[in-house]
């Protein structure tokens, strides 16, 4: 692979999205590109994965790793400073931010009105920001890895990719509309809503259009909770969170069932039976962290949250580079059978 430079190895990422959470990715980001010991060929990102994902490209394209991590941190400094009106970090303890009463009130409502009634200009801060932190004409001719940006067609379902060639701020805020805050993104004539729906993120690009077998999963939402909501709002709460990460869950599904399927045969001839031989999956994840955080975090802005997400996160990716980086290449580091049945 001509963009392997010696004594470095090329992964894949694939970013999941979660609001506010993802300043964890950020913080993941951070320290992959200050160790220096890997690149990336593509990534697949939803949401506030797309934004990481666009951010790092951005910051890559014009500045190297070092660059890209004075994007990152200057996009997750700018959303901080975007809403004024909710509540600092707790007391000294660390406990998590908590909403200012504006923001209660905008939420309670989001349960009579819809966001034409509420919010009838479409108001959104981050649009102005993605828009300032990134130059989507240079990046859709010029985008140092290949991106993957998830949305889904309000009207049918359907997942909506869009590759970096098409790129916009259009295209992030689809990623990221969420339908009961946000009017529908229209894109050449057509409403998209948060890529959630129907891939958080998707996984498949990375396998099919990228050199690289190596696809490193970051991951947001738990892959198992320790506590079964009970209250009206924790239930309506685990049910949007399992909702976004169903079809996540049923795409690595099917990688786990064609890897037995392929390995049954020690035979490989296809192309395809080889190329999902060689796939290797690994994944960074703080279940207990993310697990542990009211819901109602996703859609905080608070910079010492942002911190504290971003500190977790660069200890999960040393953590993860120092026991598994001999391994990339190689093979997985995680067993998909027993994570994703």
């Amino acid at each position: 692979m001509s963009f392997l430079k010696p004594g470095r190895r090329a992964v894949n990422l694939a970013l999941q999205g979660g609001g506010a959470h993802g300043a964890f990715t950020w913080g993941v980001l951070d320290y992959l590109l200050e160790d220096g010991r890997l690149i990336f060929e593509g990534i697949s990102g939803t949401s506030a994965g797309a934004m990481n994902a666009v951010v790092l490209a951005q910051g890559l394209m014009t500045g190297g790793a070092e660059g890209a991590r004075a994007a990152l941190s200057n996009f997750w400094n700018a959303v901080a400073d975007s809403v004024p009106f909710v509540q600092s970090m707790g007391a000294d303890d660390g406990e998590a931010p908590k909403l200012g009463p504006a923001l209660k009130l905008m939420l309670h409502l989001t349960d009579h009105f819809s966001p034409s009634q509420l919010n009838p200009f479409d108001l959104n801060p981050l649009r102005k920001i993605v828009a300032k932190q990134v130059n989507f004409e240079q990046l859709r001719s010029g985008s140092p890895v290949k991106l993957f940006i998830a949305a889904t067609h309000a009207n049918s379902g359907k997942l909506r990719m869009f590759r970096s060639s098409e790129l916009s701020v259009d295209a992030i805020m689809a990623s990221a509309c969420l339908p009961s805050i946000h009017h529908p993104i229209m894109i050449d004539g057509e409403p998209y809503w948060d890529g959630g729906f129907s891939a958080n993120p998707a996984v498949f690009p990375l396998f099919y259009h990228c050199d690289s077998h190596d696809i490193l999963l970051v991951l947001l939402t738990p892959l198992k909770y320790q506590e079964t909501p009970y209250s009206a709002q924790e239930i309506k709460q685990r049910q949007q969170d399992l909702g976004f990460q169903a079809t996540f869950l049923r795409e690595m599904r099917m990688f786990a069932h064609l890897r037995e399927f392929v390995n049954e045969s020690w035979l490989k001839l296809g192309r395809f039976e080889r190329r999902v031989a060689r796939a290797n999956f690994h994944v960074i994840a703080a279940d207990e962290l993310m697990g542990g955080l009211p819901a109602e975090t996703k859609i905080i802005a608070n910079k010492q949250f942002f911190v504290m997400l971003r500190d977790n996160g660069r200890k999960h990716a040393k953590t993860w580079l120092d026991l598994h980086h001999g391994a990339i290449g190689k093979r997985s580091t995680v067993d998909l059978s027993s994570l994703f049945y």
